[in-house]
């Protein structure tokens, strides 16, 4: 049963209601919801729907319909993240959890794990008890295996997952791992389920071999009724007729999953298919259908692994799938961060050295917008989002100090570089620390109940009109009023005049911000719609994070060949430009600054060959990022 409480209960009104369900031995949890109170109520309940209706500060009672409780939608629509280690599953970051299927040695866990965070997985897998189908197979290393694990986080920084397979193993997790997993084959081990869920620790519960999606959701239910909500659910492929694969990965769970509950899934694409070359395209498909994390096997010399050696992939492999994921996922609104650790592990440095004070993001418009998206998926929580009305305001209180950094776009993969943010760069001395492309995703946003049929004027920004141009153009009779952002677009509705006879076009997130209605779904008219935002600050920062990738300014004198013995510069030190662009300099006719963006770091050592010869060549050179 769902108990919703009104907005101005008092504290006293809850706490009765509160009491009377514990007093009737129903497990409660308490959770708020647009402002309102509201307990969720588990178990055998003697009274009627009627009784808690009436009672004091009560707005609504919902009972739940589903056999599951605590997992369902009903009692939490929305969707929870479990944080390991200070990696959140279930955000709009893909975890990638990552290792060999068993710990064997020092020598092999530490080499594996050097390769899994150098490529970006975040969190590390490895069996320490291995529950083998056969007596005589490697069983696992026990306790050493925990402690070489526990080695691999203070090394690597990496949150460690590892299968308990016995209760009496609990005392020996809670002092080594940060996620307990529960294989297949103990999916129904239901005591070993209520011992995790009193554990308190993350847990990631596997799929048992022919279990139905139902089935799995219950076993959930015994960890959360146990007071523990830390649960990932794992998709590992369920067992079929047919022999080309070792089981039969279940993409569709994770569509069903989604809809049913509000705990986070992941993809075991190694155990699924367990043959190597099978599992890079079911993990490209399991993050395309919408999948909050992979978990992939990977070992350092799978051809004499001591277990599941054939399924798991060489590290470059990783590297690959890794690459090819942070390219599928801006498709679905995720994304792949391959600073993830760094940044946590930057804001974990500043707390242990006393710094309190929280770090500010300025962005363009308010909340809603597709800056303010990239702002969450970039920094998620770590930064308090500053809202600002033009691109000087955020380059100016970077670079006063009042705020840590900012995020702009930079880019657009349909009309091209914004040049304000490139003249910006120039004039306020920032530098680019870090970038994140998101999909922009457009739609036809109203009022609820509103009809296209009643729809007078457009609210939207001019260059987001210009992008829904083909709806627009078969809709001649509307109004089209410009707005700054598409946050404010959506703001224009709320007006009485505007009830029912408006619309805007807007983000979902922005709809979902001021309770509207999404009319349409991507009608801007070309898919292929992706910005590019950099993150700018006053100084270089994570000194001791990768950089892959950078961005420089110069300016070349006017004579034959200038321009061609710079690239030359490039292509004999093999550095590959994945952007040149030219821009007018102001005051200085017919002549031009040149911006471009390579894959290497410009502030590192092995470049600074390359940077002499450039400023050798060039009448100014400014390195503007490496991240």
């Amino acid at each position: 049963m769902i108990i919703v409480m009104k907005k101005d209960a008092d504290e006293s009104a809850k706490d009765e209601v509160k009491q009377i369900l514990k007093d009737d031995g129903l497990i409660v949890r308490e959770m708020l919801e647009n402002g309102q109170a509201v307990f969720a109520a588990v178990g055998s309940i003697s009274k009627e729907k009627s009784f808690f209706e009436q009672l004091k500060g009560v707005d609504s009672v919902v009972r739940i319909t589903a056999p599951y409780k605590l997992v369902s939608r009903q009692v939490h629509p929305e969707d929870s993240l479990v944080n390991v280690n200070g990696v959140s599953i279930g955000s709009e970051k893909i975890a990638v959890v990552a290792g060999p299927c068993a710990v064997e040695s020092r020598e092999q866990v530490m080499a594996v794990a050097r390769e899994v965070k150098r490529y970006g997985g975040v969190l590390f897998r490895g069996g320490a008890f291995k529950p083998r189908t056969s007596p005589y197979s490697f069983q696992g290393l026990e306790e050493e295996g925990l402690k070489l694990l526990a080695q691999v986080r203070e090394e690597y920084g990496l949150g460690v997952v590892t299968e308990i397979t016995s209760i009496t193993q609990a005392d020996l997790m809670m002092k080594y791992i940060d996620m307990v997993q529960i294989g297949a084959r103990n999916m129904q081990n239901f005591e070993l389920l209520k011992c995790v869920g009193r554990m308190g620790k993350p847990v990631l519960l596997k799929r048992g071999l022919s279990s139905t999606i139902e089935e799995w959701l219950m076993s959930a239910e015994y960890i959360l009724s146990e007071g523990n909500n830390n649960v990932v659910l794992c998709e590992r492929g369920i067992r079929t007729f047919e022999p080309y694969t070792r089981n039969t990965l279940d993409l569709s769970a994770i569509p069903v999953i989604k809809n049913l509950t509000h705990l986070p899934v992941v993809i075991d694409p190694s155990h699924a298919t367990g043959m190597r070359e099978k599992v890079i395209p079911m993990a490209r498909a399991a993050t395309a259908a919408g999948a909050d994390g992979l978990m992939i096997e990977v070992h350092n010399d799978p051809d004499n692994a001591l277990s599941d050696g054939p399924q798991s992939l060489y590290p470059r492999q990783f590297g690959q799938l890794m690459r090819d994921i942070y390219v599928i996922a801006p498709l679905v609104g995720k994304q792949v961060d391959f600073e993830y650790l760094d940044k946590e592990k930057s804001r974990s440095k500043k707390m242990d050295d006393g710094v309190t004070s929280e770090e500010s993001a300025a962005f363009l418009g308010e909340p809603g917008t597709f800056s303010h998206k990239a702002l969450i998926q970039y920094f998620g929580e770590s930064v308090v989002p500053k809202s600002m009305v033009s691109f000087k305001s955020i380059f100016k209180a970077v670079y006063d100090g009042e705020a840590s950094c900012g995020i702009v776009p930079i880019e657009n993969s349909l009309s091209g570089s914004i040049h304000e943010i490139y003249d910006l760069l120039i004039a306020n001395d920032l530098k680019i620390t870090g970038e994140i492309t998101i999909r922009i995703l457009h739609n036809l946003v109203a009022n609820p109940g509103t009809q296209v049929s009643n729809i007078k004027k457009i609210f939207a920004p001019p260059q987001i009109s210009a992008q829904c141009r083909l709806f627009l153009n078969s809709h001649e009779s509307w109004q089209l009023v410009a707005v700054k952002d598409s946050a404010s677009a959506v703001a224009e509705l709320k007006k009485p005049e505007n009830k029912d006879n408006a619309a805007a076009i807007a983000s979902k997130e922005a709809a979902e911000m001021f309770g509207m209605e999404v009319l349409e779904e991507g009608i801007e008219s070309n898919p292929r719609n992706f910005t590019r935002f950099v993150v700018v600050q006053k100084e270089f920062n994570r000194a001791d994070s990768p950089k892959s990738k950078s961005s420089m300014v110069y300016s070349v004198g006017n004579k034959p060949g200038s321009l061609f013995q710079i690239m030359k510069i490039f292509a004999d030190h093999n550095v590959n430009l994945v952007k040149l662009e030219s821009r007018p300099i102001h005051g200085k006719p017919w002549e031009y600054l040149f911006y471009i963006d390579l894959e290497a770091d410009a502030t590192s050592e092995e470049f600074k060959p390359v940077l002499e010869k450039l400023q050798e060549m060039t009448d100014q050179l400014r390195i503007l990022g490496a991240y």
